[in-house]
């Protein structure tokens, strides 16, 4: 009944918006997009979908019809013809199955409900990767030669090849036991660092798709690929954790050239390649590297370089069976921060600051005498004396060492491992410290930015700012912890929590999609999920509630936010296999048994006689009867009506046992705090006539506090959504304003330029928590910022129509702000909501993109409403009224730009 509505809706809408109407602009087709990238080189599927976004001037425009054109050598494969659809997003293609290492184009106009056609759009190319594995004709090699075992350098690996014909197209399908970095004729291959990412290596292990045809040169050519330690056989989790997913390095390489007669060629890994070490001695993620540039085996990636003394490789029979194409964004350069500071500190350490904590390395200009070392130490804070401040770190050295070769100008950066970092120590360096000759390069998954918030408070302003860096420095090819101690892993609570946030601030899409297909990998037969994805801890350690629940929570809020049914098809039977993992440890429809977390970090720490203390059990029902919620919703998606049916008979019975078991005859729950209330009225599990007093305990436990939070991680991000819902918005605003320990903003108040791991990880007298426990860039408890931008600035969507087709703009005035401001790139375009309170007026902004609708509340405490040029909300025909409460005027507006000004 609601689809049919939805089509008679759409259908009203093109009528009353003017297919009659002569247009002010043209419509025209911009950001096209292929499995959600631009232009992506080896994509695994032979259905591919595509996305495109319109473009137009004019107000009220819905795309009606599309055309599609899909070429290979300019020969048209596939014809849509004109097709009567608003689809504009996730647009599957239904042409002929597509061939493997092959080049496509597609092109695409639309028609709107305005009478306009636009013109077609440039072509973009996408690239489709091996889908079979026969077609790997390369092997894989290792060295040929006794490894130093105890500091394992970085290996080397050449051949040297023959371009005889004029080539049309050449494509390097390349990976590595480790991490590579492949040369071809002395220039690096790409932009990124730390391939082939991070994965559950043994069973999902990802290869690259470069374009080298302009790298080959016609005649001689030479390709060099190093290989480092890294996530394969690198120091993981605990200090003697080695060899996770194997003991030896290795390589894959395949160049597949077309030549433009039409015959082909593939270069590929075989025992013809010859192999050594260089100059990185040493090189592991949680540690640094150890470069001796006396070491450099200067040109060895070139043509003509002399290598008889280098070894034979062998070549080994592995399986190839576990080989994914890349479909997430690699770690690549951002940014280069400069020096900003230059200290001697009390104990006489020569520190530079760089003014931000950030994820990367230092760079660094240098001249010495051959043989001069100088090392780099990283940290992110300084101690209450201002002396260089490592004991975070715990067991991570967190040091690049360099060993000049003493001519000239040396310029200093490692390749294989990364620091968490604001300030580096130089030891060992003589002679003056220039600022000019010291940079910090930001590293991060290539993810774009597509939200921002700002209000008239500078230290939310700030809060923001930290949140953005802690995701950035945190998404690592997958989302980890924390960057800079002895860990770096992917917890999964952590995930879940701050999944919604991290998909407003940057594009996550393909991102998230890739590591919850690790977790899927990951989960063990019973459903299981584990605490960390790739998993490293063990086969037996997870299923706890809060963190295992990324196994839901994230599919689901990649759907509302993109509106890509491909991840909720990909990730169901994961879904429904933890679910059936808590229902098979459940007792009478009670998930009360193993270990969990719980509220994990809630300021009183984890003693159980203190009295915020949540019970762990009744946090794991309320999780999972929010995982058994999403799988209805997730069903009714997938029309998939038998198991829709069966979760909504479980969840009832699970609401039932909830109320039995935790709450008492006069509505309060046995844990009788934040984090409890919070959790239960967010996920709608107590009943309806209860739920108005249980909010109001939650609200007047905060009020009596103080204003102040007692929730961890679990509670934290429904606590503010939860008092907005419920009517206390003011209580939730307190929160964040409050600038004393605990709040979000007393971490700010001492200079943070990142989220904090603990709300108290530096105290303040300067001292520090526990050492063994205190991350200065963490972004867990950055789950706020999704609260700022959906309630404070308004800006959200429906799932009716998911991905924002259907906006809701519902702002909230905020006592202590003047104004709010909250902008998004969805799939379909710029959305945005921004509102400014001056003396009695307020006046609010919003776009709406093009092919989407909008529900507007404006608050409805006003004399008068105005809307364009002073005429009255009620004189304006584009504007339709929904609904009219004490509170709000709820409105129905199409695309454009608006402003409303309320007297």
């Amino acid at each position: 009944m609601k689809s049919l509505f939805k089509k008679i809706f759409f259908v009203f809408y093109v009528l009353l918006n003017g297919q009659f109407s002569q247009a002010q602009n043209q419509i025209s087709v911009v950001d096209l997009r292929t499995q959600n990238l631009k232009e992506p080189l080896g994509i695994d599927t032979r259905r591919p979908n595509f996305s495109w976004k319109l473009k137009s001037a004019n107000k009220n425009v819905l795309q009606t019809a599309y055309e599609i054109i899909l070429v290979h050598n300019k020969v048209s494969l596939w014809n849509t013809g004109k097709i009567i659809s608003s689809e504009s997003i996730h647009v599957s293609y239904k042409g002929d199955s597509l061939r493997s290492d092959t080049q496509y184009g597609w092109k695409v106009r639309v028609w709107d409900n305005l009478g306009n056609i636009s013109e077609w759009s440039s072509t973009t190319f996408f690239r489709t990767a091996f889908f079979e594995k026969k077609q790997w004709k390369a092997n894989w090699i290792e060295i040929g030669f006794a490894e130093d075992s105890i500091r394992r350098p970085v290996q080397l690996f050449r051949k040297e090849f023959s371009v005889k014909k004029k080539i049309a197209s050449a494509t390097l399908y390349i990976s590595a036991h480790g991490l590579y970095e492949a040369q071809i004729n002395g220039k690096k291959v790409g932009e990124a660092f730390l391939t082939p990412g991070w994965t559950s290596y043994n069973t999902r292990l990802q290869y690259q798709a470069f374009d080298v045809t302009n790298a080959l040169n016609s005649g001689n050519n030479a390709i060099g690929v190093s290989v480092g330690n890294g996530w394969y056989r690198g120091n993981l989790a605990y200090p003697k954790l080695k060899n996770v997913f194997g003991k030896s390095l290795g390589l894959l390489a395949q160049i597949n050239i077309t030549y433009s007669d039409g015959s082909k060629e593939a270069i590929i890994t075989d025992q013809n390649w010859k192999c050594a070490t260089g100059a990185i001695k040493f090189s592991e993620l949680y540690h640094g590297e150890i470069r001796d540039a006396n070491l450099e085996r200067n040109g060895w990636a070139n043509v003509k370089y002399n290598d008889e003394g280098w070894n034979a490789v062998i070549v080994k029979d592995y399986s190839l069976d576990n080989l994914v194409t890349t479909e997430n964004e690699l770690v690549k350069k951002q940014e280069s921060l400069k020096a900003v500071k230059y200290i001697i500190t009390p104990k006489g350490e020569k520190v530079i600051d760089f003014g931000q904590n950030m994820v990367g390395w230092a760079k660094i200009k240098i001249s010495g005498n051959k043989g001069d070392s100088i090392i780099i130490k990283h940290a992110e804070v300084l101690d209450k004396k201002g002396n260089f401040y490592t004991e975070n770190l715990r067991t991570a050295k967190a040091t690049a060492t360099y060993i000049l070769k003493g001519e000239g100008t040396e310029i200093l950066e490692p390749s294989f491992t990364f620091f968490g970092f604001r300030y580096i120590k130089l030891d060992k360096f003589n002679g003056a410290v220039n600022l000019e000759n010291f940079s910090a390069e930001v590293i991060h998954s290539d993810i774009k930015p597509t939200g921002s918030f700002s209000c008239s408070n500078p230290l939310i302003n700030q809060l923001q700012h930290n949140i953005q860096w802690s995701q950035k420095g945190n998404f690592l090819d997958i989302p980890t912890d924390c960057p800079q101690r002895d860990e770096r892993l992917g917890w999964t609570g952590d995930a879940q929590m701050f999944s919604r946030t991290a998909i407003f601030n940057f594009d996550v899409h393909n991102f998230l999609s890739k590591w919850m297909k690790d977790l899927a990998a990951d989960q063990q037969p019973n459903g299981m999920v584990p605490y960390v994805v790739p998993n490293v801890l063990g086969s037996n350690v997870g299923a706890s509630t809060g963190w295992a629940d990324a196994a839901t929570i994230i599919p689901w809020n990649l759907y509302v936010t993109y509106g890509d049914t491909t991840i909720l098809r990909n990730q169901y039977s994961s879904m429904k296999a933890w679910v059936k993992f808590m229902t098979d440890h459940s007792t009478n429809n009670l998930y009360n048994q193993g270990f969990h977390h719980g509220d994990w970090l809630n300021i009183f720490g984890h003693d159980i006689n203190k009295p915020a203390y949540t019970d762990k059990y009744l946090i794991a029902q309320c999780f999972y009867a929010n995982s058994v919620h999403i799988i209805i919703n997730s069903a009714k998606v997938l029309h998939n009506t038998i198991d829709e049916k069966y979760y909504i008979d479980l969840i009832a019975k699970i609401k039932a046992a909830f109320v039995d078991e935790y709450l008492t005859g006069n509505g309060r729950l046995v844990s009788n705090d934040q984090t409890a209330y919070a959790l239960a009225l967010n996920f709608d599990i107590l009943p309806e006539t209860l739920r108005k007093q249980a909010a109001e305990r939650l609200a007047n436990d905060v009020k009596n506090r103080g204003y102040q939070f007692t929730t961890g991680l679990l509670g934290i991000l429904y606590l503010c959504p939860v008092l907005t819902r419920y009517g206390y918005h003011d209580v939730a605003t307190k929160l964040l304003m409050r600038e004393k320990y605990p709040s979000w903003l007393y971490p700010v108040k001492m200079g943070a330029t990142t989220i904090w791991e603990r709300w108290d990880g530096m105290k303040p007298d300067s001292s520090f928590q526990d050492v063994s426990m205190n991350s200065f860039n963490h972004y867990a408890f950055g789950v706020i910022g999704d609260w700022m931008y959906r309630d404070i600035a308004g800006l959200d969507t429906y799932e009716d129509e998911v991905a924002y087709k259907h906006i809701k703009i519902k702002p909230n005035i905020t006592q202590g702000l003047t104004n709010a401001k909250a902008s998004l790139e969805t799939s379909y375009g710029l959305a945005s909501s921004s509102w400014v309170l001056e003396k009695n007026k307020l006046t609010l902004d919003i776009t709406i993109p093009p092919n989407t609708y909008a529900n507007v509340f404006l608050p409805n405490k006003n004399k008068t409403i105005t809307v364009e040029n002073g005429h009255l909300l009620e004189e304006n025909g584009n504007l339709k009224i929904i609904t009219k409460t004490a509170e709000y005027i709820e409105i129905r507006v199409g695309s454009g730009n608006y402003q409303f000004i309320l007297e």
